[in-house]
């Protein structure tokens, strides 16, 4: 059984910090490029980042380009989102996820999911 379980959120003011964790378990975990998903209050998902099985290639949003990074440590089965210079709009639910295809990230709900780590920033 696969489970992606998401900590690291909390309240911080902004322009502060905050490292996201997602550490997976039921699967081959360097078989798979992972992803980050964010979702606030009445807005549809967004994709933040993406990271390929070794980490070497990343793409971002543009909206969060040079304030976050996306990293993986394949030993320990686990993604991070480094988040620095947050922005209140960054305040949302962030999301975790793991494409059942493996190579590409897709946002589909049949693909692996955590349940979320919440980051509220206040102005």
């Amino acid at each position: 059984q696969v489970q992606l379980v998401e900590s690291g959120g909390g309240l911080v003011q902004a322009g502060g910090s905050l490292r996201l964790s997602c550490a997976a378990s039921g699967l081959t975990f360097s078989n798979y490029v992972m992803g980050w998903f964010r979702q606030a209050p009445g807005k549809e998902r967004e994709l933040v980042a993406t990271i390929s099985w070794g980490g070497v290639r990343t793409s971002y949003a543009d909206s969060v380009k040079g304030r976050f990074t996306i990293s993986r440590d394949n030993t320990k089965n686990t993604v991070y989102l480094q988040m620095n210079s947050l922005k209140p709009e960054d305040t949302a639910v962030y999301y975790c996820t793991a494409p059942l295809g493996r190579t590409v990230v897709t946002g589909r709900k049949s693909d692996y999911w955590g349940q979320g780590t919440q980051v509220i920033v206040s102005s």
